[in-house]
């Protein structure tokens, strides 16, 4: 299996710190507001991580956290006549609940940076005490020139970014690299601390929170391709300060979306809120069909082309279950012997090991839908229908696409048989009477 690590910037064979466990951690959204189709590419895209490790056989713990302290929940805060904490917690279960919705697993571990504030105050201090970050009036800065590799993530060199950077207003700092890991207000909500009443910078929350948590360097740290610089660039030379590791073996981003062309942003005003996409699973579909490497363009044209592909996938899902179901030859536990069947899944299972290439996966997809449609009316095909069946929710389990399906009582059998015997012997009128009681029951 290859990853292509971000860090290296080239494709590596991919092999666990520990034999059949994995560590993930995934940054996770400052919660002051709804997330945007933009915000969830990465929550759909790791959630497929999770699932085809999982899938493989491997025992995963998952992590990813909510950001809630933080200068736009402030303002939130004060905007919406909302405590802090009203405004964290309703955009909490607004994002989980987004979750649920894109059919994510929501049973990871989701840290706060609020639980975690004495955990994050000693983790500065031990950067204090080994001469990596220093105190300016309250506040505490991180000293950047003193980590050699600094810059190796986002291929930067350190001179250069010395020598670009812009005049820094701030005259408390040694260089105008450092970042701030605590910053003294009395704005909002702040916390007492050795170095002053505040609250911890953004860059050494999720650094300090893995430290914790895992206690060591982990497999897989992961988000979008914009937290490359400056944010994963400081959470690992703050890991190379205080533990001489990079905290990830392997580092995954994933490309933007834009909308039209433009970058898509909360400021610009140009974003779809997830919740306001009615196609929960078609959104899924379209979030996974693009590389996770490579920028992915939202229009109203390309997103109805993935609604109708959800709409195909789901009534042939729907067709297979319930012709088995209500011929009575519904099977479980079968395995996979046809010959077309073991390609599809091979080539499946290889794609993924490419680096979770989702776009060929979907095609795979698309293969085994096109074999069920050709096969799902031949007669005494039933062994072939369940195989094809099982295969099918394997990949749609691991692509994380979930069809809502009923239930299929012993009165919708005899109604189906009914209704077989009616178009046989040609009585219309009865079988257009039980074929409409099994649309209403959403079987046909």
């Amino acid at each position: 299996m290859e990853i292509f690590n971000s860090h290296t910037n080239q494709l590596e064979t991919f092999k666990s710190i520990k034999r059949n466990e994995i560590m993930i951690y995934v940054c996770g959204p400052t919660v002051y507001n709804y997330i945007h189709i933009g915000n969830a590419r990465p929550v759909v895209f790791f959630d497929t991580v999770r699932r085809f490790f999982e899938y493989k056989g491997y025992k995963v713990r998952y992590v990813s956290n909510f950001t809630d302290v933080d200068d736009k929940i402030i303002q939130k805060a004060i905007d919406d006549k909302m405590s802090e904490i009203e405004v964290s917690e309703k955009y909490i279960n607004a994002f989980l609940n987004d979750l649920s919705d894109l059919n994510c697993k929501i049973d990871y571990e989701k840290p706060k940076v609020t639980e975690y504030m004495d955990f994050i105050i000693d983790f500065i201090q031990d950067l204090i005490d080994k001469g990596y970050a220093y105190k300016v009036d309250g506040d505490v800065y991180f000293r950047v020139t003193k980590i050699k590799e600094y810059g190796h993530l986002s291929n930067r060199n350190l001179d250069d970014l010395i020598s670009g950077s812009r005049v820094d207003i701030n005259p408390k700092k040694e260089s105008p690299l450092d970042f701030t890991l605590w910053k003294q207000t009395d704005v909002g909500i702040n916390f007492d601390s050795p170095f002053s009443k505040g609250r911890p910078g953004w860059h050494t929350e999720c650094v300090s929170m893995i430290d914790d948590i895992f206690h060591q360097e982990i497999d897989i740290h992961g988000g979008g391709m914009d937290l490359k610089f400056p944010h994963h660039e400081n959470e690992i030379a703050q890991s190379r300060a205080l533990h001489n590791h990079g905290l990830a073996r392997y580092w995954m981003h994933n490309g933007r979306v834009s909308f039209n062309e433009e970058k898509m942003s909360k400021s610009l005003g140009n974003v779809i809120l997830v919740k306001d996409v009615e196609e929960k699973m078609a959104l899924r579909l379209f979030l996974l069909s693009t590389h996770y490497r490579s920028p992915l363009n939202y229009d109203e044209d390309s997103f109805n082309m993935y609604v109708k592909e959800w709409q195909k996938l789901e009534t042939t899902f729907k067709r297979l279950y319930y012709t088995l179901k209500l011929e009575e030859n519904y099977q479980r536990n079968l395995v996979i012997e046809n010959q077309d069947l073991k390609d599809i899944k091979h080539y499946f299972i290889e794609v993924m090991e490419q680096d979770f290439n989702t776009a060929n996966a979907i095609t795979a997809l698309q293969s085994l839908l096109k074999i069920i449609n050709l096969n799902i009316r031949k007669k005494d095909n039933y062994h072939f229908l369940n195989q094809a069946l099982k295969l099918l929710k394997e990949i749609m389990r691991v692509l994380g696409l979930k069809v809502v399906k009923s239930n299929v009582k012993k009165s919708d059998i005899s109604n189906y048989k009914a209704w077989i015997d009616a178009r046989n012997n040609k009585n219309f009128q009865l079988a257009d009477q039980l074929r409409y009681k099994l649309i209403r029951r959403g079987l046909l």
